[in-house]
């Protein structure tokens, strides 16, 4: 009777989806040496979903994989199997066994929604199938809105302090002698030697010569192979 209270209290009758689901359930558990069990997670939602007249279409269970990673074998196979519909929820026994990361907790759920997947939290009292938990979601989404906004702000005041400091940022320009580049070309060496005898790209070299206008001859890749082997000859 204890533990029929229990469930009773994490989802009120009214707060269930009127007409039987096909469910999946996830678990995971951070270690996979014995002193983590996912049994344990999967028989509790087993028993509720039981109760609530559900029918178990599959279990994904990710052993010693933490939450943190947002790629994990039986989760990528879970979403999987919800872009192909096989299910109408998902089960798990507390959300941060699903994600602990803000961002992607948003990313999933937002694209089992898009799909047409109801999430459900047994520990948490999250089911996003009905009016109270679509508004949790929202909060979650707003919470998410906020950690990117305080990101952003934080890498600009990091670039304004380093400005203020008289840092340069970005890419330092290469300087090159453009009177170096001009005898060197004027001694026949080709665009692709200048640039490696001076350190720089073909571009760089481009931009600083005055005869940046004149386009390095084009010869046909196989034309110069054969006369380095005659030449080897």
């Amino acid at each position: 009777m204890a533990k029929q209270n229990r469930f009773t209290a994490l989802l009120s009758p009214q707060d269930l989806p009127v007409r039987p689901s096909r469910v999946a359930l996830y678990a995971r558990v951070s270690t996979s040496n014995g002193k983590q069990d996912p049994e344990m997670q999967l028989a509790e939602m087993r028993e509720y979903a039981g109760r609530c007249g559900w029918e178990i279409i599959g279990e994904y269970t990710d052993e010693g994989v933490s939450g943190s990673k947002e790629s994990r074998p039986e989760l990528n196979r879970l979403m999987t199997d919800v872009h192909r519909r096989r299910f109408d929820s998902v089960l798990v026994w507390k959300i941060d066994r699903f994600g602990r990361s803000l961002k992607h907790l948003v990313n999933a759920l937002a694209d089992l929604g898009a799909y047409g997947v109801a999430f459900i939290s047994l520990r948490d009292n999250l089911d996003l199938s009905t009016p109270s938990g679509r508004l949790m979601f929202q909060i979650i989404g707003a919470m998410a809105e906020f950690e990117r906004s305080l990101i952003q702000e934080r890498v600009r005041a990091g670039l304004r302090n380093a400005q203020a400091k008289g840092k340069i940022l970005g890419r330092p320009r290469r300087v090159v002698d453009s009177s170096r580049v001009s005898s060197l070309r004027a001694a026949g060496a080709s665009w692709r030697a200048i640039a490696k005898e001076l350190g720089v790209g073909l571009a760089t070299i481009h931009r600083t010569s005055p005869d940046s206008s004149e386009d390095p001859p084009k010869t046909c890749p196989n034309v110069e192979l054969s006369r380095t082997r005659s030449a080897r000859r």
